[in-house]
């Protein structure tokens, strides 16, 4: 039976979809899982989402995605990954990188392992290992499956632990129903060479299935506010100066605020990398009073429109696999899952 690991994985269902002469007559759907409940699971099939009560299946499992990324694939969309997040002391061994940012966040904080280390593997990490003490910190990897499965390898001979698997996801530019952020004096928010205005009184987005939040305003600008930082840092349990290199650190990179009433409800980061053809999206948060209002969508929206328009064609972002709700608001928005990772920790 399935399990909450399986969100955003492809899976197939085989349902009971009736009775005949006694017999159940059974019906076979294959999709990406978006939902796992007590009760009912959905799936994103080809003629659209498809909800099954978990009373009716039969035999439901994970199955491989139709087609996996090169290796080629996974290390240009992990570079442009690192790129959009990067941390502020760094070090290389060969083409491995070494990331360290305070302790905020596991991305800014993790080796990288891609490529040719220039050594044996198990000197590899051993490197990894001292390189982590020297800055303080307990050594962390992140693994991108399968193409780093033999550093997995090395990691579980040597009891590494793991974190929960996180999802990285991908859709092509523009998003379902996109839409533009307008501002009052009709203009496009974040166009090609403009530079929003702090400030400047704009529209919300209607696109990506969102609908217009009465009272709400967006804007992008090219600096985060002191409100947009305490948000930020109240989902990431503080912001040390590290953190706000990572934030800011990138050349094409937008930061999303929308108000209500005056007051900032929701934020978003987008940057733009991987030699500019990769949007990626970040730090979407909707405080709790505001949430369910179509904020979150609006907020992706309106960094999609900057990031097409900046000449991104494809969007990415990292997500856990646990978090369900999210996985399955992205799947309506066009993500799929390109790889997964997993981020591993030294033992003590």
């Amino acid at each position: 039976m399935l399990r909450q690991q399986d969100v955003g994985h492809r899976i197939v269902v085989r349902r009971i979809v009736g009775i005949r002469e006694g017999r159940p007559l059974f019906s076979d759907a294959l999709g990406e899982l978006v939902e796992l409940s007590e009760t009912h699971l959905t799936l994103a099939t080809a003629q659209g989402q498809l909800r099954v009560p978990v009373a009716q299946v039969h035999r439901a499992k994970r199955v491989p995605p139709t087609r996996r990324p090169t290796a080629a694939a996974v290390v240009a969309l992990d570079r442009a990954a690192d790129e959009a997040w990067p941390a502020p002391t760094r070090g290389r061994l060969g083409d491995w990188l070494l990331r360290s940012a305070d302790g905020w966040t596991g991305r800014a904080n993790s080796a990288l392992p891609i490529g040719d280390p220039d050594r044996p593997l198990p000197a590899a990490v051993d490197a990894v290992e001292r390189w982590y003490a020297e800055q303080g910190q307990r050594a962390l990897i992140n693994t991108p499956l399968p193409l780093a499965a033999p550093v997995g390898a090395e990691l579980d001979s040597r009891g590494w632990g793991s974190r929960p698997p996180t999802l990285v996801q991908t859709a092509p530019l523009p998003l379902p129903a996109q839409g533009t952020a307008v501002a009052r004096n009709g203009s496009a928010v974040a166009g090609a060479g403009v530079e929003p205005v702090t400030g400047a009184d704009v529209e919300p987005t209607s696109g990506a299935g969102a609908e217009p939040v009465p009272g709400a305003d967006m804007e992008l600008v090219a600096a985060p506010s002191a409100a947009w930082l305490a948000i930020a840092a109240g989902r990431k349990g503080g912001l040390p100066d590290a953190a706000r290199h990572v934030l800011t650190a990138v050349d094409q990179v937008r930061f999303a605020h929308a108000y209500a009433d005056g007051t900032l409800v929701a934020i978003g980061r987008g940057t733009v990398t991987g030699q500019g053809r990769w949007l990626g999206l970040s730090l979407v948060e909707v405080l709790p009073e505001a949430r369910r209002q179509g904020l979150a969508r609006a907020v992706i929206a309106a960094l999609a429109d900057w990031g097409r328009s900046a000449g991104a064609t494809h969007a990415f972002l990292q997500v856990e696999q646990r978090n369900t709700a999210a996985v399955a608001l992205y799947q309506r928005l066009g993500f799929t899952t390109h790889h997964t990772y997993l981020t591993r920790v030294a033992p003590h």
